[in-house]
């Protein structure tokens, strides 16, 4: 959005759409420079872009910086259920990416890191080797078996202290078994049924992510940098087989969950 001549006939006409399903908006000339060339192009000043972005987050309308930011949220929202409340949990097989998502989380005035009580942290704890994070994120060690994440997932998403989940290290399985794959020694020597299995887990955790979001109206959101770097990867690509997205990066995935979660909390 450029031309905020109609600013007040957008926002009347959003107000009314937007209790019933969300309105994404991308506003440009949001700065001194970007509004001098909106006026190139439009043939008119941006306008006072504080107080138009101020009047659609009144009217419940999320305004994005980028045109990828708003394909992000709108992607959750088309895909998930929205969180009802900001408790997050972070569930990771890599324990420096918990730390990333942590960190965004720590810097979000909008989302807070869940609070497992004790139950919870008991349950945890009887599933994951004795190295874990014992705590929030949940960095499971490379301890994970065959039913573990899901079970994780099951758990989190039906306690009553957590409103959203973000999975970090879907793929990191299915790319060890390419690695596998690409050696010499394949198919030989078993390989050809460890590079099954290990495919085989992340197409599980991708589709009983989104079944059990579903079963439950919370949002379990993934991010991978497999998106980018091996969008063939079993995990990724069976995501988009369901019509779900992935993220690239903490950022982009908190900064979605964000969105999703004041959408959610506004329409509670």
């Amino acid at each position: 959005m450029e031309d905020l001549s109609r600013a007040q006939d957008f926002l009347d006409v959003a107000k009314t759409m937007v209790t019933a399903k969300p309105v994404v908006v991308v506003k440009g000339g949001t700065t001194r420079q970007g509004a001098k060339a909106a006026s190139s192009h439009t043939g008119s000043l941006a306008g006072d872009s504080v107080a138009f972005i101020g009047a659609c987050r009144q009217y419940g309308i999320t305004v994005c910086e980028t045109v990828d930011e708003a394909f992000d949220a709108a992607s959750v929202f088309a895909s998930m259920p929205v969180p009802r409340g900001q408790r997050v949990a972070v569930l990771t097989t890599v324990g420096g990416w918990g730390v990333a998502v942590a960190d965004q989380i720590g810097r979000s005035q909008v989302l807070q890191m869940a609070d497992l009580g004790d139950e919870l942290m008991g349950k945890l704890d009887a599933l994951l080797p004795p190295r874990w994070s014992k705590g929030n994120p949940i960095d499971s060690a490379g301890g994970e078996t065959r039913e573990t994440v899901e079970t994780i997932f099951d758990l989190l998403l039906s306690s009553p202290e957590v409103d959203s989940v973000v999975f970090l290290g879907l793929g990191i399985q299915s790319n060890q078994a390419r690695l596998m794959r690409e050696g010499r020694f394949y198919p030989d020597h078993g390989l050809e049924r460890i590079v099954g299995f290990h495919e085989g887990q992340d197409v599980k955790y991708a589709q009983r992510s989104v079944e059990l979001s579903r079963q439950y109206s919370k949002p379990i959101l993934i991010a991978s940098e497999l998106v980018t770097s091996d969008p063939s990867n079993p995990g990724v690509s069976a995501l988009r087989e369901l019509g779900v997205a992935a993220f690239p990066n903490a950022w982009s995935v908190i900064r979605a969950l964000e969105h999703a979660t004041m959408w959610g909390i506004r329409h509670a």
